[in-house]
């Protein structure tokens, strides 16, 4: 692995879904299911019938025919302020700050990822380690 930098530079572009545009999955938290559920004005079990697909032990957004996602639209993300863990962490995921090599890949769409203040790296893994907390079947 190699070593991360003491800080890293993170700002989100205004404007930017590149993130929202990559493969992969989005997945949530029980958390995550009810703040979105209860942002659209929908129950919970309506949220889940309609975007979610549940295995044994994980849950993600669905993923429709024409999208990545069924909440990003052209003026971006339509459920910004409920918005999954996942995506409100990212950029500081636990494998992006924990590998040079993996944040310069991932910089490569994300035009943030250079910009803005300076984040001290402890500060980033603060999040990473929240990631973490919030899906241990994914970081065990």
């Amino acid at each position: 692995m190699i070593q991360m930098a003491e800080a890293l530079r993170f700002e989100c572009q205004p404007g930017c879904t590149e993130c929202c545009r990559q493969k992969g999955w989005v997945y949530l938290t029980e958390e995550d299911l009810k703040r979105a559920a209860q942002f659209l004005g929908i129950t919970a079990a309506a949220f889940e019938r309609k975007y979610v697909y549940r295995t044994t032990n994980k849950m993600r957004l669905r993923v429709p025919a024409a999208s990545t996602c069924h909440f990003l639209f052209e003026g971006g993300c339509s459920i910004h302020p409920a918005k999954p863990t996942q995506c409100r962490i990212f950029p500081f995921w636990p494998e992006l700050v924990d590998s040079r090599r993996e944040w310069a890949k991932t910089a490569r769409y994300c035009p943030g990822m250079g910009k803005g203040p300076l984040i001290q790296i402890a500060n980033a893994r603060l999040q990473a380690e929240e990631m973490r907390k919030s899906y241990p079947e994914m970081y065990r």
